[in-house]
Protein backbone atom coordinates (compact mmCIF):
# COMPACT_ATOMS: atom_id res chain seq x y z
CA UNK A 1 0.00 0.00 0.00
CA UNK A 2 2.85 2.38 0.86
CA UNK A 3 4.50 1.72 -2.52
CA UNK A 4 1.14 2.24 -4.26
CA UNK A 5 0.62 5.61 -2.54
CA UNK A 6 4.17 6.63 -3.36
CA UNK A 7 3.60 5.87 -7.04
CA UNK A 8 0.37 7.89 -7.05
CA UNK A 9 2.16 10.84 -5.38
CA UNK A 10 4.99 10.62 -7.90
CA UNK A 11 2.53 10.52 -10.80
CA UNK A 12 0.58 13.52 -9.50
CA UNK A 13 3.78 15.48 -8.91
CA UNK A 14 4.97 14.69 -12.43
CA UNK A 15 1.60 15.64 -13.94
CA UNK A 16 1.56 18.94 -12.02
CA UNK A 17 5.11 19.72 -13.15
CA UNK A 18 4.18 19.12 -16.79
CA UNK A 19 1.18 21.38 -16.38
CA UNK A 20 3.28 24.17 -14.90
CA UNK A 21 5.81 23.83 -17.71
CA UNK A 22 3.03 24.04 -20.27
CA UNK A 23 1.78 27.21 -18.58
CA UNK A 24 5.11 29.00 -18.34
CA UNK A 25 6.73 27.68 -21.53
CA UNK A 26 5.76 27.71 -25.20
CA UNK A 27 2.09 27.56 -26.06
CA UNK A 28 2.52 24.89 -28.74
CA UNK A 29 -1.13 24.77 -29.75
CA UNK A 30 -1.22 28.52 -30.42
CA UNK A 31 2.23 28.41 -32.03
CA UNK A 32 1.09 25.75 -34.51
CA UNK A 33 -1.99 27.80 -35.42
CA UNK A 34 0.11 30.94 -35.90
CA UNK A 35 2.63 29.10 -38.07
CA UNK A 36 -0.17 27.80 -40.28
CA UNK A 37 -1.37 31.36 -40.81
CA UNK A 38 2.09 32.79 -41.53
CA UNK A 39 3.75 30.03 -43.57
CA UNK A 40 2.75 31.52 -46.94
CA UNK A 41 3.43 35.15 -46.01
CA UNK A 42 5.45 36.90 -48.72
CA UNK A 43 8.00 38.77 -46.67
CA UNK A 44 9.78 38.47 -43.34
CA UNK A 45 7.71 38.25 -40.17
CA UNK A 46 8.48 38.30 -36.46
CA UNK A 47 5.95 37.59 -33.72
CA UNK A 48 6.01 37.61 -29.95
CA UNK A 49 2.95 36.65 -27.90
CA UNK A 50 2.75 36.31 -24.12
CA UNK A 51 -0.15 35.39 -21.89
CA UNK A 52 0.46 37.53 -18.81
CA UNK A 53 -1.62 35.22 -16.62
CA UNK A 54 0.25 31.99 -17.41
CA UNK A 55 3.51 33.35 -18.90
CA UNK A 56 3.00 31.02 -21.89
CA UNK A 57 4.62 32.45 -25.03
CA UNK A 58 4.90 32.11 -28.79
CA UNK A 59 8.11 33.34 -30.40
CA UNK A 60 8.74 33.47 -34.14
CA UNK A 61 11.83 35.54 -35.02
CA UNK A 62 11.03 37.46 -31.85
CA UNK A 63 14.62 38.71 -31.37
CA UNK A 64 15.10 39.78 -35.00
CA UNK A 65 15.47 43.47 -35.83
CA UNK A 66 12.63 45.09 -37.75
CA UNK A 67 11.86 48.65 -38.83
CA UNK A 68 9.55 50.37 -36.36
CA UNK A 69 7.99 52.87 -38.77
CA UNK A 70 5.59 54.81 -36.48
CA UNK A 71 6.02 52.39 -33.59
CA UNK A 72 9.15 54.46 -32.91
CA UNK A 73 6.70 56.84 -31.25
CA UNK A 74 6.70 54.55 -28.20
CA UNK A 75 10.41 55.15 -27.40
CA UNK A 76 9.82 58.84 -28.11
CA UNK A 77 6.98 58.69 -25.56
CA UNK A 78 9.34 57.16 -23.00
CA UNK A 79 11.89 59.89 -23.69
CA UNK A 80 9.29 62.59 -23.13
CA UNK A 81 8.02 61.08 -19.88
CA UNK A 82 11.57 60.66 -18.61
CA UNK A 83 11.97 64.43 -19.02
CA UNK A 84 8.61 65.09 -17.35
CA UNK A 85 9.51 62.87 -14.39
CA UNK A 86 12.79 64.74 -13.94
CA UNK A 87 11.00 68.10 -14.02
CA UNK A 88 12.69 69.16 -17.26
CA UNK A 89 9.34 69.27 -19.06
CA UNK A 90 5.78 69.73 -17.82
CA UNK A 91 2.90 67.62 -19.09
CA UNK A 92 0.67 70.66 -19.73
CA UNK A 93 3.55 72.88 -20.87
CA UNK A 94 2.25 75.57 -23.29
CA UNK A 95 3.74 75.54 -26.78
CA UNK A 96 3.34 77.47 -30.02
CA UNK A 97 3.07 75.66 -33.35
CA UNK A 98 5.14 77.01 -36.24
CA UNK A 99 4.46 75.74 -39.74
CA UNK A 100 8.21 75.57 -40.35
CA UNK A 101 8.19 72.22 -38.50
CA UNK A 102 5.35 70.79 -40.62
CA UNK A 103 5.89 67.22 -41.78
CA UNK A 104 3.66 65.24 -44.13
CA UNK A 105 2.16 61.78 -43.86
CA UNK A 106 -0.20 60.82 -41.07
CA UNK A 107 -1.61 63.25 -38.56
CA UNK A 108 -3.45 66.55 -38.36
CA UNK A 109 -1.10 69.13 -36.81
CA UNK A 110 0.43 69.74 -40.23
CA UNK A 111 -2.84 71.51 -41.07
CA UNK A 112 -2.74 73.84 -38.04
CA UNK A 113 -2.27 77.56 -38.66
CA UNK A 114 1.07 79.09 -37.84
CA UNK A 115 1.22 80.51 -34.27
CA UNK A 116 -1.54 78.18 -33.01
CA UNK A 117 -1.33 77.78 -29.22
CA UNK A 118 -1.07 74.18 -28.03
CA UNK A 119 0.58 72.21 -25.22
CA UNK A 120 2.75 69.16 -24.67
CA UNK A 121 -0.12 66.87 -23.64
CA UNK A 122 -1.83 67.61 -26.98
CA UNK A 123 1.37 66.79 -28.88
CA UNK A 124 1.68 63.46 -27.08
CA UNK A 125 -1.99 62.54 -27.62
CA UNK A 126 -1.84 63.34 -31.34
CA UNK A 127 1.44 61.44 -31.72
CA UNK A 128 -0.13 58.26 -30.35
CA UNK A 129 -3.83 58.37 -31.21
CA UNK A 130 -3.43 59.68 -34.77
CA UNK A 131 0.25 58.76 -35.28
CA UNK A 132 0.86 62.42 -36.08
CA UNK A 133 4.28 62.83 -37.70
CA UNK A 134 4.65 66.57 -37.08
CA UNK A 135 4.03 66.25 -33.34
CA UNK A 136 6.21 63.12 -33.19
CA UNK A 137 9.26 64.93 -34.57
CA UNK A 138 8.50 67.86 -32.26
CA UNK A 139 8.31 65.45 -29.31
CA UNK A 140 11.55 63.79 -30.38
CA UNK A 141 13.30 67.16 -30.25
CA UNK A 142 11.71 68.06 -26.89
CA UNK A 143 12.88 64.73 -25.47
CA UNK A 144 16.46 65.71 -26.28
CA UNK A 145 16.73 64.09 -29.69
CA UNK A 146 17.36 60.53 -30.80
CA UNK A 147 20.62 60.17 -28.90
CA UNK A 148 19.02 61.06 -25.57
CA UNK A 149 16.00 58.80 -26.24
CA UNK A 150 18.36 55.93 -27.06
CA UNK A 151 20.17 56.56 -23.76
CA UNK A 152 16.83 56.25 -21.96
CA UNK A 153 16.17 52.96 -23.77
CA UNK A 154 19.56 51.68 -22.62
CA UNK A 155 18.82 52.71 -19.03
CA UNK A 156 15.53 50.81 -19.19
CA UNK A 157 17.31 47.69 -20.48
CA UNK A 158 16.22 47.85 -24.13
CA UNK A 159 19.40 47.45 -26.14
CA UNK A 160 17.87 46.83 -29.58
CA UNK A 161 15.19 49.54 -29.70
CA UNK A 162 16.59 52.70 -31.24
CA UNK A 163 15.64 55.98 -32.86
CA UNK A 164 17.64 56.39 -36.09
CA UNK A 165 16.21 59.42 -37.87
CA UNK A 166 17.81 62.77 -37.03
CA UNK A 167 20.23 60.95 -34.74
CA UNK A 168 23.95 61.70 -35.27
CA UNK A 169 26.04 58.62 -36.06
CA UNK A 170 23.05 56.49 -37.14
CA UNK A 171 22.77 57.70 -40.74
CA UNK A 172 23.75 54.37 -42.31
CA UNK A 173 21.46 52.28 -40.14
CA UNK A 174 18.67 54.79 -40.86
CA UNK A 175 19.03 53.89 -44.53
CA UNK A 176 18.34 50.24 -43.64
CA UNK A 177 15.65 50.52 -40.97
CA UNK A 178 14.25 54.02 -41.32
CA UNK A 179 13.01 56.14 -38.39
CA UNK A 180 13.60 53.44 -35.81
CA UNK A 181 14.32 49.77 -35.16
CA UNK A 182 13.29 47.21 -32.57
CA UNK A 183 12.51 43.53 -32.02
CA UNK A 184 9.03 42.10 -31.45
CA UNK A 185 10.06 40.87 -28.00
CA UNK A 186 11.47 44.19 -26.81
CA UNK A 187 8.52 46.23 -28.00
CA UNK A 188 6.04 43.81 -26.44
CA UNK A 189 8.01 43.93 -23.19
CA UNK A 190 7.69 47.71 -23.07
CA UNK A 191 3.90 47.42 -23.13
CA UNK A 192 4.01 44.72 -20.45
CA UNK A 193 5.98 46.97 -18.11
CA UNK A 194 3.71 49.92 -18.80
CA UNK A 195 0.75 47.68 -17.97
CA UNK A 196 2.54 46.65 -14.76
CA UNK A 197 3.25 50.29 -13.88
CA UNK A 198 7.02 50.00 -13.57
CA UNK A 199 8.58 52.08 -16.38
CA UNK A 200 9.85 55.57 -15.42
CA UNK A 201 7.39 55.60 -12.48
CA UNK A 202 4.00 54.12 -11.69
CA UNK A 203 2.26 57.44 -12.36
CA UNK A 204 4.13 57.90 -15.65
CA UNK A 205 3.44 54.30 -16.70
CA UNK A 206 -0.28 54.64 -16.02
CA UNK A 207 -0.55 57.86 -18.02
CA UNK A 208 1.42 56.43 -20.95
CA UNK A 209 -0.75 53.32 -20.90
CA UNK A 210 -3.92 55.44 -20.97
CA UNK A 211 -2.58 57.36 -23.96
CA UNK A 212 -1.71 54.16 -25.85
CA UNK A 213 -5.24 52.87 -25.18
CA UNK A 214 -6.84 55.51 -27.38
CA UNK A 215 -5.83 54.69 -30.96
CA UNK A 216 -7.75 55.94 -33.99
CA UNK A 217 -6.51 52.93 -35.99
CA UNK A 218 -8.97 50.25 -34.91
CA UNK A 219 -9.26 48.58 -38.34
CA UNK A 220 -6.18 46.37 -37.97
CA UNK A 221 -5.43 44.18 -34.92
CA UNK A 222 -8.01 45.92 -32.75
CA UNK A 223 -10.78 44.90 -35.16
CA UNK A 224 -10.30 41.28 -34.07
CA UNK A 225 -11.05 42.14 -30.44
CA UNK A 226 -14.55 42.84 -29.05
CA UNK A 227 -15.49 46.47 -28.35
CA UNK A 228 -15.44 47.47 -24.70
CA UNK A 229 -12.07 45.79 -24.07
CA UNK A 230 -9.12 47.99 -23.20
CA UNK A 231 -6.35 47.64 -25.79
CA UNK A 232 -3.08 49.58 -25.63
CA UNK A 233 -1.55 49.62 -29.10
CA UNK A 234 0.65 51.31 -31.67
CA UNK A 235 0.82 50.72 -35.40
CA UNK A 236 3.68 51.33 -37.82
CA UNK A 237 3.32 51.43 -41.61
CA UNK A 238 5.57 52.08 -44.58
CA UNK A 239 5.45 50.48 -48.01
CA UNK A 240 7.43 47.32 -47.28
CA UNK A 241 6.77 47.05 -43.54
CA UNK A 242 3.43 46.88 -41.66
CA UNK A 243 3.66 46.21 -37.94
CA UNK A 244 1.62 46.45 -34.75
CA UNK A 245 2.08 45.90 -31.02
CA UNK A 246 -0.91 45.57 -28.71
CA UNK A 247 -1.67 44.58 -25.12
CA UNK A 248 -5.19 43.37 -24.40
CA UNK A 249 -6.76 43.50 -20.94
CA UNK A 250 -9.15 40.63 -21.63
CA UNK A 251 -11.61 39.02 -19.17
CA UNK A 252 -9.71 35.73 -18.96
CA UNK A 253 -6.28 37.29 -18.56
CA UNK A 254 -4.24 40.02 -20.24
CA UNK A 255 -1.93 39.21 -23.12
CA UNK A 256 0.50 41.05 -25.37
CA UNK A 257 1.31 40.54 -29.05
CA UNK A 258 3.84 42.15 -31.37
CA UNK A 259 3.64 41.44 -35.11
CA UNK A 260 6.43 42.94 -37.23
CA UNK A 261 7.02 42.56 -40.96
CA UNK A 262 9.63 43.72 -43.47
CA UNK A 263 10.55 43.14 -47.11
CA UNK A 264 6.86 42.71 -47.87
CA UNK A 265 5.97 41.80 -51.44
CA UNK A 266 2.49 43.31 -51.13
CA UNK A 267 3.10 47.03 -50.72
CA UNK A 268 -0.44 48.16 -51.52
CA UNK A 269 -2.38 50.49 -49.23
CA UNK A 270 -5.76 48.82 -49.64
CA UNK A 271 -7.85 47.10 -46.99
CA UNK A 272 -6.84 43.65 -48.24
CA UNK A 273 -3.08 44.20 -48.03
CA UNK A 274 -1.57 40.81 -47.16
CA UNK A 275 0.04 41.86 -43.89
CA UNK A 276 -3.08 43.68 -42.67
CA UNK A 277 -5.31 40.70 -43.43
CA UNK A 278 -2.83 38.49 -41.58
CA UNK A 279 -2.71 40.85 -38.58
CA UNK A 280 -6.51 40.80 -38.28
CA UNK A 281 -6.58 36.99 -38.44
CA UNK A 282 -3.80 36.58 -35.88
CA UNK A 283 -5.40 39.06 -33.48
CA UNK A 284 -8.78 37.33 -33.56
CA UNK A 285 -7.15 33.89 -33.28
CA UNK A 286 -5.26 34.95 -30.14
CA UNK A 287 -8.37 36.49 -28.58
CA UNK A 288 -10.40 33.32 -29.03
CA UNK A 289 -7.51 31.13 -27.88
CA UNK A 290 -7.03 33.02 -24.61
CA UNK A 291 -10.73 33.74 -24.07
CA UNK A 292 -12.60 30.49 -24.82
CA UNK A 293 -15.53 31.60 -22.66
CA UNK A 294 -15.81 34.93 -24.49
CA UNK A 295 -15.43 34.07 -28.20
CA UNK A 296 -15.63 36.89 -30.72
CA UNK A 297 -16.51 36.95 -34.40
CA UNK A 298 -16.79 40.21 -36.31
CA UNK A 299 -20.45 41.03 -37.03
CA UNK A 300 -21.99 40.73 -40.46
CA UNK A 301 -21.59 43.96 -42.42
CA UNK A 302 -18.41 45.10 -40.68
CA UNK A 303 -16.64 45.30 -44.06
CA UNK A 304 -18.34 48.59 -44.93
CA UNK A 305 -16.55 50.19 -41.96
CA UNK A 306 -13.16 48.67 -42.70
CA UNK A 307 -12.83 48.57 -46.47
CA UNK A 308 -11.38 51.35 -48.53
CA UNK A 309 -8.06 53.00 -49.15
CA UNK A 310 -5.81 53.44 -46.13
CA UNK A 311 -4.05 56.78 -45.75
Amino acid sequence: MTIYRSLITLFLTFTLSIGLLAQSGTDYHLETSIQELTESFQGNIGIYIKNLKTDATVEINADTLFPTASIVKIPILLGIFDKIEKGELHYREPLVYRDSIKYGGSGIMQFFKDSTLTDLSTLIALMLSYSDNTTSLWNQALAGGGTQINNVMDQLGYTETRVNSRTPGRELIWEKYGWGQTTPKEMADILVHLNNGDLISQAASEQMYRLLSNTFYTDYAVSGIPPGINVASKQGMVNASRSEVFLVNSPEGSYVCAIFTKNNVDQSWDFDNESWVLTRKISNLIWNHFNPNHPYTQPEGIEKYLEGLAY
